[in-house]
């Protein structure tokens, strides 16, 4: 069974911290602890199979570049965020529609939004229930640390 890790974006990125770096490596963009955890977990469990979803730019792979820095939230719609749609188009264009299982690292939004895009799949989502982001974040940390 092939499985794909989606891990979440974040509002922190690089260029918040370095305004000057100029196009960064998607895998180094979110530097925010959540955006953070689920990178290195993604990493950790599903190295080459994994992905993140930014809500600007959809799916990008960990060594895709992004040229600059946004502020795009799936959770303000006024900020534009990329459409279902478009991630349906996207996720048969970068073959993740090859997976048969997809692990989703995110909250409530992601899920809905994996939910309509990879109807049919298993869907599973680790973070689900945990209401708050410092249990996410220890959660990953700890599954990091056991392996």
């Amino acid at each position: 069974m092939k499985t794909l890790c989606i891990a979440s974006c974040g509002k922190s990125k690089i260029w918040d911290k370095q305004p000057h770096v100029g196009p960064t490596r998607a895998k180094n963009v979110y530097v925010g602890p959540f955006s953070g955890a689920c990178g290195r977990y993604a990493e950790k469990f599903y190295p080459g199979s994994w992905c993140i979803l930014s809500a600007k730019y959809g799916f990008v792979f960990p060594d895709e570049l992004i040229p600059e820095s946004y502020n795009v939230s799936f959770n303000d719609r006024r900020s534009n965020p990329i459409s279902a749609v478009e991630l349906c188009k996207q996720a048969q264009e970068k073959g993740l529609l090859e997976y048969d299982r997809i692990v989703v690292m995110g909250g409530a939004n992601y899920r809905q939004m994996m939910a309509i895009v990879f109807k049919g799949k298993q869907l599973d989502f680790p973070l689900q229930g945990m209401k708050a982001m410092g249990p996410m974040i220890g959660w990953m940390n700890q599954a990091i640390l056991k392996g």
